[in-house]
């Protein structure tokens, strides 16, 4: 991940495959204003937003298909 999240204030950020399956809070983010955790599906858009805080993340790259 490039961003630094420590900053919950952030409203945006670009996420890699690496990051998924995404959630929101992430790792890093402070604890001290989160919401509970909810799991968020971007693979399908390439982005999705957070219902808890807004935060709107995009995927950046391509997801590679497992089966």
């Amino acid at each position: 991940m490039e961003h630094n999240l420590a900053d919950s204030t952030q409203r945006y950020i670009e996420v890699t495959e690496e990051d998924l399956p995404l959630h929101c809070p992430m790792p890093g983010m402070s604890l001290w204003n989160s919401h509970p955790r909810v799991f968020l599906p971007l693979e399908e858009k390439g982005e999705a937003l957070c219902p808890y805080c807004g935060t709107l993340y995009k995927l950046k790259g391509e997801v590679r298909r497992h089966h």
